[in-house]
């Protein structure tokens, strides 16, 4: 027998408003068409982050990322707050489109994600500072 709960508010027990809401990592969710299921665990963005760059090393917003470490010209190391659970996650990052930058990671490890970001030349790519990176990365947390 299959049960349902209809509700319009979770609250914590208090009562305050605050919802402590916990789910496994084997919880699913129907699609929007509601022709298949999926993990919900699975399926979030484990660490997403924007920092500018040049000149401050700053991070403007981020989930997941305790700091940068500026490694020199176009070379940073952004360390997440908590670990992936191995290397073989799926990582993204952008440079703004300004003055012709572009970004990728290099050497993945389970706390930091080295990124690398490029001024486009005529003939070749010389490392560069950019103005804005952004990041993402999907996969499992340790």
């Amino acid at each position: 027998m299959t049960s349902q709960l209809n509700v319009d508010t979770i609250v914590d027990k208090a009562g305050s408003g605050g919802t402590n809401v916990k789910i496994g990592n084997t919880s699913t969710y129907v699609s929007d068409g509601g022709a298949t299921t999926q993990n919900t665990v699975q399926s979030l963005v484990k660490v997403w982050c924007h920092f500018v760059q040049d000149s401050s090393h700053t991070i403007s917003d981020s989930f997941n990322v305790g700091s940068l470490t500026d490694n020199g010209e176009g070379d940073t190391t952004q360390n997440l707050t908590n670990n992936m659970s191995n290397s073989n996650f799926s990582g993204n990052c952008n440079a703004g489109l300004s003055n012709n930058r572009y970004a990728l990671w290099s050497t993945l490890g389970t706390g930091t994600m080295p990124i690398l970001s490029f001024r486009r030349g005529s003939s070749n790519s010389t490392a560069d500072d950019a103005s804005g990176i952004t990041t993402q990365i999907a996969g499992d947390l340790a």
